[in-house]
């Protein structure tokens, strides 16, 4: 069975940092993402990092956020710096034996219960 726990959301000043962890079981071979949610607004991509390690980024996050993993720790992170208000969501991390990417969230079969995240101005 595959699980999915998020952890390290918090509130913020714009210009800050917070690094978001999601440990994952059951599914090593896994194509892991970061999605995130607003209120009101559709679920979007952040970032995805396949078995093999290759990254893709969505452009309102590349360059600000990094995405990595520890496979020893079964552990993805999403190291998001330059926060700004309009990163306030929750984040959710996503899983799927496919490499679906970043975009169709919808295809993802494994998901994170999401973990908060909150920049003020």
């Amino acid at each position: 069975q595959v699980q999915l726990v998020e952890s390290g959301g918090g509130s913020v000043q714009a210009g800050g940092s917070l690094k978001l962890a999601c440990v994952v079981s059951g599914c090593s071979r896994c194509y892991l993402a970061w999605f995130r949610q607003a209120p009101g607004k559709e679920r979007e991509g952040v970032a995805g990092i396949d078995i093999d390690g290759t990254t893709s980024y969505r452009d309102p996050v590349r360059g600000r956020f990094t995405i990595s993993k520890d496979t020893a720790k079964n552990t993805l992170y999403l190291q998001m710096n330059s926060l700004k208000p309009e990163d306030t969501a929750m984040y959710y991390c996503a899983a799927d034996l496919s490499p679906i990417g970043v975009y169709a969230w919808d295809l993802y079969k494994y998901w994170g219960q999401g973990t908060q995240v909150t920049v003020s101005s």
